[in-house]
């Protein structure tokens, strides 16, 4: 692990671990009973001083393995001369816990306290339960203690990559939320100016226009009323102009064909089809003779139809999908169907806090325009959803 990585906490274990390893093996040299034995222990922390300052030992399991091979030898060596070398075993089950994977990790840790064992007898020491129970003992802690921290430390890295990605995903649903906002504002705008001022000024227009033609031919009000009449044209076409510059910026370059046939595209971000993913591929087609719609009849169709495809995408499952606008003679329609699992729109729950808003949010536009708004679906059957809005006077 690099060190720069360490906590204070396992900074102080690691400084411990290091003075138990220093303390030990200055006892074995100590009690050494041949110089051997003392140049051993000088070689052993030698080693174990050089590996722990190699940042290739940290780096890379296999230089770890090396050198836990060189420290092993040469601790065996030394246990080979005193059986004071023993404890040192204690230090060393938590280096090689740490450095090796576990699958080779434990084994080692086996055949430690297996050395430390026969060390000991084999020095001539009197056999009792403590010969055994201590290094098995050791070993049995140290695993315990290393494998528990490794479990908390991926539970940590764990929660704290959770947090990075909440945080994330806080801040795109805040600038989600804020486009959101900004889209609906202007939505709300542009049919406010649609219904209100727009509708206002072409009544005045054809009221002018009536009084006009009822005029006496060379009445002196004739003039006024044809400025009049003009002035109510301008202001209505600049109220237009306003209202298409509100419109969605789906709509702004474009008919709403065009809007429906670019939600259609592979890569759209309805989420459908395209390469890599699983989502459903999506056709598009006109029926009958398009008309200029008013603004307010193209942000709905174009909405319902945006809502209608990604419930498709979520939660269909669908291979297929088509999306039909049909120009009638007193009305527009649109037609979203599906070939997915269905559903029974009778046991469609109420919007909650988790979702449930697609459908009556759908409804409400087509119904807040005059119009109607059906889905048929059945389990195994597809989903179709239709929308008819009733054409205003004069398109």
């Amino acid at each position: 692990m690099d060190p720069r990585a360490l906590t204070p906490a396992l900074r102080a274990l690691r400084l411990c671990l290091h003075l138990l390893m220093a303390g030990l093996l200055t006892l074995a040299a100590v009690r050494a009973d041949s110089a051997a034995g003392t140049a051993l222990a000088v070689v052993t922390g030698a080693v174990y001083a050089a590996g722990s300052h190699l940042p290739s030992v940290r780096r890379s399991q296999r230089a770890a393995a090396v050198w836990l091979g060189v420290l092993g030898a040469s601790w065996l060596a030394l246990l080979w001369q005193t059986p004071e070398a023993l404890w040192v075993a204690f230090p060393l089950y938590f280096v090689q816990l740490h450095l090796l994977p576990a699958r080779w990790s434990l084994p080692v840790v086996a055949l430690t306290a297996g050395a430390a064992i026969l060390s000991y007898v084999g020095h001539g020491a009197a056999l009792n339960p403590g010969v055994f129970i201590g290094p098995l003992l050791g070993a049995a802690v140290a695993v315990a203690t290393v494998l528990g921290y490794q479990a908390l430390y991926r539970e940590s890295e764990r929660r704290r990559r959770l947090i990075e990605e909440l945080i994330t995903t806080r801040a795109e649903l805040a600038t989600a939320e804020r486009h959101a906002g900004t889209l609906a504002e202007r939505e709300r705008l542009a049919r406010e100016i649609h219904d209100t001022l727009a509708q206002g000024l072409s009544s005045i227009q054809l009221l002018l226009r009536a009084a006009e033609r009822a005029l006496p031919p060379g009445s002196p009000a004739a003039g006024h009323i044809d400025r009049a009449r003009r002035a109510a044209q301008d202001n209505l076409a600049e109220a237009r102009r306003f209202v298409r510059a509100l419109s969605p910026p789906d709509l702004e370059h474009g008919s709403l064909a065009g809007a429906l046939e670019r939600l259609c595209e592979p890569g759209a971000g309805s989420g459908t089809h395209g390469p890599g993913d699983a989502g459903p591929r999506v056709r598009f087609s006109v029926s009958g003779t398009p008309v200029e719609l008013p603004t307010p009849y193209e942000v709905a169709l174009l909405r319902i139809a945006q809502s209608a495809l990604a419930n498709t995408v979520r939660h269909a499952a669908a291979s297929r999908a088509e999306i039909t606008l049909s120009f009638m003679d007193a009305s527009v329609t649109l037609d979203v169907v599906d070939d997915g699992k269905g559903f029974d729109p009778a046991s469609v729950r109420r919007p909650s806090s988790d979702g449930g808003f697609g459908l009556p949010a759908m409804r409400s536009r087509a119904e807040s325009l005059g119009g109607t708004f059906t889905v048929e679906s059945a389990p195994g059957q597809g989903t179709a959803v239709a929308v008819s809005l009733p054409l205003p006077a004069g398109v």
